[in-house]
């Protein structure tokens, strides 16, 4: 088994007065993880506009450039071209998500966060900006860090069989 690095060593014993030992003990704190990559914080941003779009049922262009306006934080360029890409494409990739889903799945019955994240790696893989390991993977890592247990799974067996179905020309 690996040492934690955030696990305690003992350093040094000591007896107290009353016969008690104890361990002095230095800890060390774990490692920092990583912060991300430039792409990825894009692609959190992206979810964010594309969530707040998806929950108040409007097109995703009305709260991009609001966000633009406000510019708290920055608007990476990237984030626009994947809020205005899955825009331009929703219905084509909204019919690709519910063809694969499976039996008695609906869009409406997946997390919200998982329908954006899901439109996201679709408009990647369409779109060509990175292979769909990439996208598929991406998807992945944040439903891991932003939904539910089972979400990750789920996105995975979903982007899948959308992958086969692209490559396949269908």
């Amino acid at each position: 088994m690996a040492a934690d690095p955030a696990v305690t060593t003992p350093r040094k014993r000591i007896t107290t007065p009353d016969g008690t030992v104890a361990e002095l003990i230095e800890t060390r704190p774990a490692a920092q993880p990583g912060r991300g990559s430039s792409r990825t914080k894009a692609r959190k941003r992206a979810l964010d506009i594309l969530f707040e779009a998806d929950l108040r049922g409007v097109d995703a262009s009305g709260p991009l450039a609001l966000h633009i306006a406000e510019a708290d934080p920055p608007v990476r360029p990237f984030t626009t071209t994947l809020v205005k890409g899955v825009t331009a494409r929703q219905p084509e990739i909204d019919a690709l998500i519910a063809e694969s889903l499976a039996s008695g799945w609906t869009m409406e019955r997946m997390p919200r966060v998982d329908r954006c994240l899901a439109r996201i790696a679709l408009w990647e893989m369409l779109d060509g900006t990175v292979s769909a390991e990439v996208a598929l993977e991406q998807a992945v890592s944040l439903a891991q860090e932003l939904s539910t247990d089972d979400s990750a799974t789920f996105l995975n067996g979903l982007l899948a069989r959308v992958r086969e179905r692209i490559a396949a020309g269908l």
